[in-house]
């Protein structure tokens, strides 16, 4: 059966001559890997079909993350955004729903760790974090009759292997739908409401274009199913980044 590229094209939301930002969706690999276990559908593939021509990817995502991934069309962009990444000059800004309320509004992670699987060697990790919205849902949890949730904004300042993420297993503020560092009783309770993904999306991309010398600043929507978990949050509105204001 063929399939119609079109059905695989990944939303773009922003793209010229040289590099593009697209909208990756949970669930999917960006590139085939010793985690793949024998799937075959990676972004990567996909963007290469759906725009005619080499693709080379920048940074990386989590199957489980959704939201802004960057790309370049060349070698000589793509090394040119490296090194930006490198100097810390592209600000990353993803947010996540964690169990608990974090004691502090605005909070950094300084805790070293492992590159993942057979990389034991500890290096540096840093994330910077800030609360965005609270909220108490109805539902039990350990020795409470009530549940309490934090959406988080999380600024990673080094690209450790599931950085963010362990760093809320860290604070022992899990990740809500993380199946490796999370909290199983806080991932069964969203998976009742309808909620079966991992809460980590990549909100936003800044940087300037190694070309242009032009500022981007580029937001991913989030989808359905993180929306569903945004509306636990009251007067949080998505599209602004903020709670609605009051009329």
């Amino acid at each position: 059966m063929t399939i119609d590229p079109a059905l695989l094209a990944l939303p773009v939301l922003y793209a010229d001559d040289r590099l593009a930002v697209v909208d990756k969706p949970a669930g999917l690999m960006v590139h085939d890997s010793a985690l793949a276990r024998g799937e075959h559908d990676f972004v990567a593939d996909r963007l290469r079909l759906q725009f005619g021509r080499p693709v080379f990817l920048v940074h990386r995502l989590d199957r489980a993350t959704s939201g802004c991934l960057l790309v370049a069309f060349d070698r000589d962009t793509a090394s040119l955004l490296g090194r930006v990444l490198m100097s810390h000059e592209v600000g990353k800004h993803y947010w996540a729903v964690c169990r608990g309320w974090p004691a502090e509004d605005a909070f950094t992670v300084d805790h070293e760790l492992d590159g993942g699987p057979g990389k034991p060697v500890r290096k540096p990790a840093v994330t910077g974090f800030r609360v965005l919205a609270r909220t108490e849902c109805a539902w039990p949890s350990t020795g409470f009759d009530t549940s309490r949730y934090a959406l988080l904004e999380a600024q990673p300042q080094t690209g450790r292997f599931r950085q963010i993420r362990r760093h809320l297993k860290h604070l022992s503020h899990h990740l809500i739908g993380d199946t490796s560092h999370g909290d199983g009783r806080h991932n069964r309770a969203f998976r009742m409401i309808g909620v079966h993904r991992m809460l980590l999306h990549a909100r936003r991309l800044v940087f300037t274009h190694p070309h242009t010398g032009e500022r981007l600043d580029v937001a991913a929507p989030v989808d359905a199913e993180f929306g569903k978990a945004l509306a636990l949050f009251e007067g949080f509105d998505p599209a602004r980044g903020a709670f609605a204001a009051v009329t």
